[in-house]
């Protein structure tokens, strides 16, 4: 029996629609890839504004370059409340189908912060297995507001479960290599080829004027969902994120030769998407 094409031949598709919905529709062991950023239950209400500034020496609300005065100006603004009385609760029945879908190879990145990935954990082991636990990797980054009355918190956790642990894909050769930190230690031969990656990554965040921002609030950065892809999804597979915002994983597997399903209920972020990835053979679903 031949593997499931999930995607019917198309090479990413895009759905406006309630992710568990979608879910449920999947066929059992579908998909190679699974990445999900859901919200991190902050409590409060998430806004991206996008601004443009105008030089004004009388009523500048910030200064820049020798002094100069600049006048902001609002283009617009995105937002969403990220509030969940009961997280888990939430997040179960996402997971259970989640697992369902996967293939006996594939793979599931769970992208939390500190709030609610020690209860996700337990969760997961409960899901998913503990022996099916493969990694804890942490996305270090160092940008931002600094608090004054605590340690500043400049991390997210990513969850990596695998659906087999004894068949699982992963190729870490696949992965771009990163400098060593001592090169000396290990001769020029090694510290010119460079190490794969460990389990905590260091990566800045999408630049606020950067050119990969596309005004999406919680956009990630390309190059840590291309690490992902690169590792835990063969060429040609099925990479799927069901809260997919901006649609970073689509970008990064369009980039790596695969093939992508990206759902979020969020109009906003699907009109993104389509921006982003929207073209020939990519299937846009419930505008």
């Amino acid at each position: 029996m031949g593997e499931i094409d999930v995607l019917g031949g198309a090479a990413g598709r895009i759905v406006l629609g309630d992710n568990l919905t979608v879910l449920a529709s999947l066929p059992d062991d579908s998909i190679d890839l699974v990445y999900v950023d859901p919200p991190f239950n902050t409590g409060k209400r998430q806004t991206l504004r996008r601004l443009r500034t105008v030089r004004d020496d009388e009523s500048g609300d910030r200064t820049g370059f020798g002094g100069r005065r600049y006048r902001s100006i609002q283009l617009g603004a995105q937002s969403y409340l990220d509030v969940h009385d009961d997280y888990l609760d939430f997040l179960e029945p996402r997971l259970v189908e989640i697992r369902r879908a996967l293939r006996p190879t594939g793979s599931f990145y769970l992208h939390l912060d500190y709030r609610e990935v020690h209860y996700a954990k337990v969760l997961c082991d409960a899901i998913f297995g503990r022996e099916c636990f493969l990694n804890e990797v942490i996305w270090a980054y160092d940008y931002g507001a600094r608090a004054r009355t605590r340690w500043p918190a400049k991390h997210d956790n990513i969850l990596v479960y695998v659906k087999d642990p004894g068949r699982y894909w992963f190729d870490g050769e696949a992965v771009e290599r990163i400098p060593y930190m001592a090169p000396g230690l290990v001769g020029p031969e090694k510290a010119a080829r460079g190490k794969l990656p460990t389990d905590t990554w260091w990566q800045t965040i999408v630049p606020p004027g950067g050119k990969e921002r596309t005004g999406y609030p919680t956009q990630k950065p390309v190059a840590v969902l291309r690490r992902i892809v690169s590792a835990s999804c063969p060429v040609g597979g099925v990479v799927a994120d069901f809260f997919a915002g901006s649609g970073t994983a689509g970008a990064a597997a369009v980039e790596l030769g695969r093939r992508f399903l990206l759902v979020d209920s969020n109009p906003d972020a699907v009109a993104v998407m389509v921006r982003r990835l929207g073209g020939e053979g990519v299937e846009v679903v419930g505008e």
